[in-house]
């Protein structure tokens, strides 16, 4: 499998070493477990001749020639975190060099394959539209008010599609490099990911932060704060929206359009979150719990906590020992 990661500059350190160091296990074992050549030939390639990492460390890139074919295009993130490094940063030359690249590759059959912030390079080259996608959580109201056509649900990890694959934050870049070793084998990503001390995870759910999805934009921030204040009595969207002075309708449009789900489900969101927070840090049983969340028994939130998280309450608490 021929692979190429394209590195910009102020590309994301960690993601562009943990994808390099995985395909390089995977070929060491390879070689080791299957006698033969490495799976994977692995070009790091650039736009520009000379690429510097976010924590400002050169990268040496090879220059892309119409020769290069590969089967695979890996785009790690940028080391931006914030709306206001990232925009401007997707309209820079190199950002315009790379899109074009991306399209090229596209029509030429290359599978794209982008973590985190990457995942914003095949959006603006428009290559996910009409299709799912995951991206990094933090930055998902951005990318859903940025990319409309594009069926955004970041609480996934890894999402496969025609065009090859979107994972999500940070760390995703190694989910998606034990992705794509396990297309070549799943006996060798199972060593690798194990020499990592790592799995394919399904889901970012358990890593969002509510809170910070909330600051972007500021009639959901305030409906968080109701929110917050109103768990234990339970939810209501007509009592929510009065209390923001806003239609219930208009709250509905603006969660969907920030966070990508209703009203109801923001709630949950904070309901697991709060639950959470109570599984580790006190020592109420769940039927005690459970009332803290606005629910009569503690069978209820059981239920919600496993659809949210997939894990139960016993290994929730288990994270503890």
């Amino acid at each position: 499998m021929r692979i190429s990661v394209l590195a910009l500059d102020d590309v994301f350190d960690t993601g562009l070493t943990v994808t390099l160091d995985a395909l390089k296990l995977a070929n060491k074992f390879a070689a080791q477990m299957m006698g033969g050549a490495p799976l994977f030939e692995v070009t790091v390639v650039g736009v520009r001749r000379k690429v510097r990492s976010g924590l400002g460390l050169t990268i040496p890139v090879q220059a892309i020639k119409p020769e290069l074919k590969p089967d695979w295009v890996i785009i790690p993130a940028l080391a931006t975190g914030t709306p206001e490094q990232l925009i401007p940063a997707l309209g820079r030359a190199d950002m315009v060099l790379a899109k074009k690249q991306l399209l090229r590759w596209h029509q030429e059959g290359a599978q794209l394959a982008a973590s985190c912030i990457g995942t914003f390079y095949l959006a603006e080259a428009g290559l996910l539209d009409n299709r799912e996608a995951t991206t990094t959580w933090w930055l998902a109201p951005l990318f859903r008010q940025r990319y409309p056509n594009v069926r955004l649900d970041e609480s996934r990890m890894l999402v496969p599609t025609d065009i090859g694959v979107t994972a999500g934050a940070a760390m995703g870049h190694l989910d998606l490099s034990l992705w794509l070793i396990r297309k070549a084998s799943p006996e060798l990503a199972n060593v690798v990911s194990r020499y990592l001390m790592a799995d394919i995870r399904s889901s970012q759910a358990p890593y969002i932060i509510p809170n910070h999805l909330a600051q972007a934009d500021p009639l959901i921030l305030r409906f968080e704060r109701w929110a917050r204040d109103h768990l234990k009595g339970g939810f209501s969207l007509q009592e929510a929206a009065a209390a923001l002075a806003t239609s219930a309708r208009s709250l509905q449009r603006r969660c969907q359009a920030v966070l990508g789900k209703s009203p109801l489900d923001y709630f949950q969101d904070l309901r697991v979150e709060r639950a959470q927070s109570l599984l580790h840090g006190s020592g109420l049983d769940i039927d005690a719990i459970a009332a803290e969340v606005g629910y009569v028994d503690g069978a209820t939130l059981r239920a919600l906590l496993r659809q949210r998280l997939g894990r139960g309450v016993r290994d929730l608490r288990a994270d503890l020992r």
